[in-house]
């Protein structure tokens, strides 16, 4: 434990050099950008994997620590503070021993750059198998106290479904791909994202569908209700950059 609390002191045990791609999630109804999404990278642009791959329980610690770093220091030299725009980062639940102790790193880098709290949005992955359902709603109930955003990623993919978006009262959750991919000629999928639309609302939480890639798909989208959009349709993840999105690109 002693060299986990020093990754999370600093997260400079994490010794494979990484960099950070952006991809912007929009906002259809007022036809601009929402958030990015902060995504880990090879520092030559390569996929995630290797990174990835390369993350043990030895050294998650400093690894979730080493991104959250990361991702605000290079948002901040691409400039996002000439934009409105939040920063959405991933984190990693069983990296997470204590949430106060290891949010203290994160809320010292914000204050070194000038960025406000309340412009930072953790994600989790519905993908990722909890340890403890109880640890995780206590990572969220402290970050919601700080003023941070608590989004859950892959929704509709993972173990337990509509169980954990109970539990967890996220403020975000966004639509897994597999249910985006041809909604616009699948009126299964159609029926199921117009049902959670419905349930979002009702809830309070916002509704982010990803991996859009056609403007059919956007549109459809649009249509059942869903605001805010990610994918390759409206811009792909650019390493160092934040991407603009044309306005020919924003589902009518």
């Amino acid at each position: 434990m002693e060299h986990a609390c020093s990754g999370c002191r600093d997260g400079a045990d994490f010794e494979i050099p990484f960099a950070m791609a952006f991809q912007p999630i929009v906002d259809v109804q007022a036809r601009s950008i929402f958030a990015y999404e902060a995504l880990v990278r090879g520092v030559d642009g390569a996929g995630a994997h290797r990174i990835l791959s390369s993350v043990t329980e030895v050294n998650r610690y400093a690894f979730d620590q080493a991104c959250r770093v990361k991702a605000i220091e290079t948002a901040m030299g691409a400039g996002l503070m000439q934009t409105d725009a939040k920063l959405a980062i991933n984190f990693l639940p069983n990296a997470v021993y204590s949430p106060l102790a290891c949010i203290q790193l994160t809320l010292a880098t914000a204050r070194r750059v000038g960025l406000a709290i309340d412009r930072l949005i953790f994600e989790f992955t519905e993908n990722e198998q909890m340890g403890s359902p109880n640890h995780v709603l206590a990572i969220i109930d402290t970050y919601k106290k700080i003023g941070f955003t608590v989004a859950v990623d892959d929704f509709g993919a993972g173990y337990s479904g509509l169980d954990m978006f109970a539990k967890f009262q996220p403020d975000e959750v966004k639509l897994d791909m597999e249910l985006v991919r041809g909604i616009d000629s699948d009126r299964r999928r159609q029926v199921i994202v117009r049902a959670i639309v419905t349930m979002c609302e009702e809830l309070d939480t916002q509704l982010i569908a990803e991996g859009i890639e056609t403007e059919q798909e956007a549109s459809t989208l649009a249509r059942l209700g869903v605001r805010y959009h990610q994918g390759y349709w409206y811009a792909r993840p650019v390493l160092g950059v934040l991407p603009t999105v044309s306005h020919d690109r924003f589902a009518a």
